[in-house]
């Protein structure tokens, strides 16, 4: 299934607090310097913070990690601990006397799932999940999946199982590939990845390969009611060269990868948020205008199955907790 960490460069670092009232976490996603990023938010109900700078048009043109955050809105805080930290090794936007990172970020809902609505991550948090992510080296021990990071207080399904965070990646096949007719051929470079890390904190339910899509009655209406705690969030990353807009556009196909894998998505009780990075390492071919068309739906559309695979990887990744507010077990999920 892969990882985010297939994407060469790309780091990963959780911190978590759980116990004495605490059910909640920090994922901090680093990406090499001059990266560049894209953001979508399709939800009803998000909480985010420098979002705005990822806008193709603004003038910081790379983006040097996101931050995803338990907390809900007061989560947002821990997003300061990441850009501590990557000043500190003075990664960032250059300006007179220093550095300011690009670190935009978004949060889930899990305030009083520990049992205290009070514990919430703050900037130490984000700190700590920063240094973790350039301790870990780009390694993926398995440690870096479940009920970790911003996943460690996240559930779904209208409160009813344990979510988590889950990682997955696609390669591209490198090649030749039919242009328009009378054109030549496209050449997909060596080495083409796409990787996902997606945090399920979702009002819907998954969907598995081979399994039916629930009805709108089981999906949307019957059972538990849906509450304002729920959001997916996901970050996508590739090696290909991509502008600040391509990453945009990007971000956007990749909630198509959502969508197949929670049904409902994008409701307004959801905060669903998808950010896409590329470290600009693979260049493919631009010119003529469909070489560059080419390469893109490719990457889009791998993309879109890296997120849904990662959040089916999140869902199967969660294990049982329990605490005074209640017990989440994990989804039934079918054997792989």
């Amino acid at each position: 299934m892969g990882s985010l960490l297939d994407v060469p460069g790309m780091r990963v670092g959780h911190a978590q607090r759980v116990g004495d009232g605490w059910l909640t976490g920090v994922t901090a996603v680093l990406a090499p310097p001059g990266s560049a990023g894209g953001v979508d938010v399709r939800g009803g109900g998000p909480g985010t913070s420098e979002t705005d700078a990822l806008d193709p048009s603004t003038l910081a043109q790379n983006v040097d990690g996101v931050a995803l955050c338990g907390g809900s809105a007061y989560g947002l805080a821990a997003a300061a601990g990441v850009q501590q930290f990557l000043e500190s090794e003075g990664q960032g936007f250059g300006v007179l006397g220093g550095v300011v990172p690009i670190v935009p970020a978004a949060v889930i809902f899990d305030l009083g799932r520990g049992g205290d609505f009070s514990k919430r991550p703050d900037t130490a948090m984000g700190f700590e999940a920063a240094a973790a992510a350039v301790a870990s080296g780009g390694a993926d021990d398995g440690a870096l999946r479940g009920c970790v990071g911003a996943g460690t207080g996240a559930v779904f399904a209208r409160g009813r199982y344990k979510g988590g965070v889950g990682m997955a990646s696609v390669a591209l096949p490198a090649g030749p590939v039919e242009g328009p007719p009378g054109a030549p051929a496209v050449v997909l470079p060596e080495g083409l990845v796409v990787g996902a890390l997606a945090v399920v904190n979702a009002a819907g339910a998954p969907v598995f390969p081979g399994e039916a899509l629930p009805g709108f009655e089981a999906a949307a209406v019957g059972g538990r009611a849906p509450s304002s705690a729920n959001t997916t969030l996901a970050v996508v990353a590739t090696n290909a060269v991509l502008t600040p807009a391509e990453c945009k556009r990007t971000a956007t196909a990749a909630h198509a990868g959502l969508a197949r894998a929670l049904n409902p998505s994008h409701t307004i009780v959801d905060g669903d948020t998808i950010f896409a990075l590329s470290t600009r390492a693979v260049a493919f071919e631009r010119e003529p205008d469909f070489a560059r068309q080419l390469a893109l739906f490719f990457v889009q559309t791998a993309a879109a199955e890296a997120v849904r695979l990662a959040i089916l990887d999140g869902v199967r990744s969660a294990t049982a907790v329990t605490t005074p507010a209640g017990t989440w077990a994990p989804y039934p999920a079918p054997a792989e």
